[in-house]
């Protein structure tokens, strides 16, 4: 056997939490920014990503939001196969990643883009408060839910720790 493939096979596997949390966090955000440009910008037509300006310009930034969501999660994919392909993905704290991913997009839309910057609201021509509570409030619980998993994944990972 050479002295790589003695080396590679001799190769113990090292789960790595923080980078698992972040490359699923990546993919929660891009597969969140999926649902919000699919079923609130494409089959329910109630915004766009920038709604301030010409129909051109609405449909382009939506064509920009999809292309920084495909970018996402492309990179998101490639990273979460070499932490599979190292062995180095903590599962535990990648569902952790993955629902804190989804919880920040929604916070960040409806906080940063829907009220501090104005670029567009959830719906237009009604009352927004219930849709952005409903918009909200969810994106809070998938963020809690996600810190909740790694706080447990840490738990777990301190409990499964062997002791010198």
């Amino acid at each position: 056997m050479s002295a790589a493939a003695h080396s590679y096979t001799a190769f113990t596997a090292v789960p790595e939490p923080r980078r698992s949390v972040v490359v699923c966090g990546v993919i929660g955000m891009a597969v969140m920014a999926a649902i919000d440009e699919i079923v609130f910008h494409q089959i329910l037509h109630w915004h766009h990503f920038y709604d301030r300006s010409t129909p051109g310009v609405r449909l382009l930034s939506d064509g920009l939001l999809h292309t920084g969501e495909l970018l996402a999660l492309v990179a998101g994919f490639f990273l979460y196969a070499d932490l599979r392909r190292r062995r180095a993905l903590s599962p535990a704290h990648a569902w952790a990643g993955f629902f804190i991913g989804l919880g920040i997009f929604q916070l960040f839309d409806g906080i940063v883009d829907h009220k501090l910057l104005r670029l567009h609201q959830i719906r237009y021509g009604v009352d927004v408060t219930p849709y952005d509570w409903a918009w909200n409030m969810g994106g809070l619980a998938l963020l809690l839910i996600g810190l909740a998993l790694a706080l447990r994944a840490a738990r777990r990972g301190q409990r499964d720790r062997p002791t010198s």
